[in-house]
């Protein structure tokens, strides 16, 4: 089988590493900074903006961390016009990462004048007690005034990041939770369930004793999430990410192209994630898939810096991936999206067929419950997309 063909590269993910504190449960490469330090980042990441070959204007750029609202405003000024020069700007969809403790009226008007046109702010929780445990530096009260200020300097695409079976919290705690995020009326609502990373506070938590997990009340947390989110006119587009249709006056069928079987709101930098796109990745510790080439820069900042300087690519590892593996980690990434996979879409991403190359697999999810076959498409059911990693290991490898 012939590999698909490989468009232009459209998405761009950019890694700030920075935060004021590292939490808990978090095993993303991050660190706390000085200011002389994020300048010499700064710089550098401007210059490796220049390497790199996409469509222009991007279709879609998301900043994530660490903190990127961390940076001051001469630092995002210095990025954004640079992303200005190189015309990778206007995106479609332009996303940036943002700290509750760590956004101003002056920042929000900045990113919103010069391209950013969606926030996504890092709530995780609406309780002290937990925000506390998850080592969070923002309280309560920052979470709704960094959201007016978010909305008084012209935001219309907000999202909220929100945690559930977080030690310590109860179902209670929970819908209390939900029901103030989703009474603030954001575009849309990305959830994630506690992961106990090695090498994490948390992992090390769990290994002493002091923090048990607790299954069935994870899974009764996620069925009252999808519950709450649906009948607030949410659309579960993947398994903890939910999206309005409707789009705000301000934001019109120009900016925001539709997708099929997708929400008008939904990250579409995500969504290019989930069905096989490529992507570039800046920055220390980001990832890039281009041209059928998986690469990690390094980890970490000092060497970064130095790699750039010296006029190279801060490159620590690439892998070539054999199409079939590819075409099989692209089906396991989509098949975490309720749509599933249709079958002709499928075969235009990646080359193959998904029913004829992996038929054992969705035989044997279909009899365990886990996956619903039609005449076109395959996706994975209610249950199944509960268990969806699991799923996931029998489209992996060679």
């Amino acid at each position: 089988m012939s590999d698909a063909i490989i468009g232009p590269v459209v998405s761009l993910y950019v890694h700030v590493p920075f935060c004021a504190r590292k939490c808990s449960y978090c095993a993303f490469y991050s660190e706390p900074s000085t200011g002389e330090e994020i300048n010499r980042y700064v710089a550098a990441l401007t210059r490796e903006m220049e390497w790199i070959q996409c469509q222009r204007p991007l279709q879609t750029i998301f900043f994530g961390g660490g903190t990127p609202s961390i940076l001051n405003l001469r630092q995002w000024e210095e990025i954004l016009t640079t992303m200005h020069r190189l015309k990778l700007l206007p995106a479609a969809e332009f996303t940036v990462e943002c700290n509750p403790a760590t956004v101003s009226l002056d920042k929000a008007r900045l990113l919103h004048d010069l391209g950013v046109n969606r926030i996504s702010m890092g709530v995780q929780s609406l309780d002290e007690a937990l925000l506390d445990r998850l080592g969070r530096v923002h309280s309560r009260e920052m979470v709704f005034k960094s959201w007016d200020i978010l909305r008084k300097a012209g935001f219309q695409n907000l999202n909220l990041d929100l945690m559930f079976a977080i030690p310590g919290q109860t179902m209670t705690v929970w819908e209390s939770t939900l029901a103030e995020a989703l009474a603030m009326g954001s575009e849309h609502m990305s959830t994630y369930e506690v992961i106990y990373e090695d090498d994490t506070p948390l992992y090390a938590q769990l290994q002493a004793g002091e923090v048990a997990e607790d299954e069935d009340l994870s899974c009764a947390m996620f069925e009252k999430l999808v519950e709450r989110t649906v009948s607030c006119g949410f659309e579960q587009y993947e398994i903890a990410n939910f999206a309005r249709s409707s789009i705000p006056a301000g934001l019109t069928a120009t900016t925001i192209p539709p997708i099929p079987d997708v929400p008008r709101l939904a990250c579409r930098h995500n969504v290019n994630y989930w069905r096989g796109g490529q992507f570039h990745g800046l920055g220390p510790g980001a990832t890039a898939y281009v041209a059928g080439v998986r690469s990690r820069n390094w980890a970490n900042t000092q060497l970064y810096c130095e790699q750039i300087e010296k006029g190279c690519r801060a490159v620590e590892s690439s892998e070539c991936l054999p199409p079939r593996r590819r075409a099989g980690e692209t089906a396991a990434f989509g098949l975490r999206m309720p749509a599933g996979w249709p079958f002709a879409t499928f075969l235009e991403v990646t080359g193959y067929d998904l029913q004829k190359e992996w038929g054992d697999a969705i035989q044997e999810l279909v009899a365990q419950g886990w996956g619903e076959l039609s005449k076109d498409s395959f996706r994975l059911t209610s249950e199944g997309l509960r268990f969806a990693d699991s799923a996931a290991q029998l489209f992996l490898g060679d």
